[in-house]
């Protein structure tokens, strides 16, 4: 969608800009026909303001049959235009010709002009009709993923519940087939002679065993509570153990914790015995180095320092 919204703003931008070449060539050509076709002397009050317009005056000849061209009058002369008449009505055609001529052109403007308005207008529609075509169609398409996955959905709903109901189904049947195989077989008899194996009295059938007698009871549970003795004997000596280590830590902690101490103490005498003898240095050097300041300043030059100064010099 916006792809084919970008073409529609290019084209749309491709038909201004032709509009607008193509008004710009109508008026060119309005001015150049203007120029070339209505200029001031064919214009109809011309005559008003004509320069010319003595020389253009009713000649004293108007054609070579006036009466006015006497023998004496010298009107008639060799060389003299005679087809006025003809001239005029050439150039009174012609001048209908140029005002159809350009009454056309004009025409053929407006018509151009109005071809490209429709255009544009068909094109606008065109692409109004193409976007709500698309979106109908995208709409409509949605419409129908949205009814195929319901319809998918309901069929895996009604194929869950169908494959549900037939679990259900054989699991029941299973289960009454347990049961009636179960009631039907030795396993809930009362019998315990049925469990006794062919290889000896000592030896079980274990699908028919019904479980243990008294004496084989209270043999279990006589192992079971000699188990449970020793499994307490045994606790009894781990927490013993655990305590003795415990004990045998607590010491070798409190050993190294005196060690740290003792070594601590150790370091304090030794830096404050190194910051005597620091402090002890710096009085030292201090008091020398206030000794050499006032030898420095104490040897003052004498007149008799000045004097071999002087006696050089000369």
């Amino acid at each position: 969608v916006a792809n084919e919204m970008k073409q529609n703003d290019k084209i749309m931008c491709m038909l201004e800009e032709q509009q607008k070449y193509n008004i710009r060539n109508i008026n060119k050509a309005v001015n150049d026909f203007q120029k070339n076709f209505q200029k001031p002397e064919t214009r109809r009050e011309f005559d008003l303001s004509d320069p010319q317009a003595l020389k253009k005056d009713r000649p004293a000849r108007l054609s070579d049959n006036d009466p006015r061209c006497t023998v004496s009058g010298l009107q008639k002369f060799m060389g003299e235009d005679l087809n006025y008449a003809q001239r005029m009505k050439f150039q009174k055609e012609q001048l209908r010709e140029w005002s159809l001529q350009q009454q056309r052109d004009w025409k053929n403007a407006l018509a151009d002009k109005k071809f490209l308005d429709d255009l544009h207008d068909k094109n606008r529609i065109e692409l109004d009709r193409k976007t709500m075509e698309q979106q109908r169609k995208e709409e409509e398409t949605r419409r129908a993923v949205c009814a195929a996955t319901k319809d998918f959905n309901r069929s895996q709903a009604a194929e869950l519940a169908e494959r549900k109901k037939l679990e259900k189904h054989q699991k029941m049947k299973d289960d009454m087939d347990e049961i009636s195989s179960l009631l039907q077989g030795y396993l809930l008899s009362e019998n315990p002679e049925q469990a006794i194996s062919s290889f000896g009295r000592h030896r079980v059938i274990t699908d028919r065993w019904k479980g243990m007698n008294q004496d084989q009871l209270m043999a279990i549970r006589s192992s079971q509570q000699q188990q449970v003795l020793e499994k307490l004997r045994l606790k009894e000596e781990e927490r013993r153990r655990d305590a003795e280590w415990d004990r045998q830590s607590i010491q070798a902690e409190r050993a190294q914790l005196i060690l740290e101490r003792h070594q601590q103490r150790q370091n304090r005498e030794c830096r404050r015995a190194l910051d005597s003898i620091n402090a002890q240095l710096s009085q030292e050097q201090k008091s020398k180095n206030i000794y050499l300041k006032e030898e420095e300043y104490s040897n003052f030059p004498t007149s008799q320092y000045y004097a071999q100064f002087n006696t050089s010099s000369r």
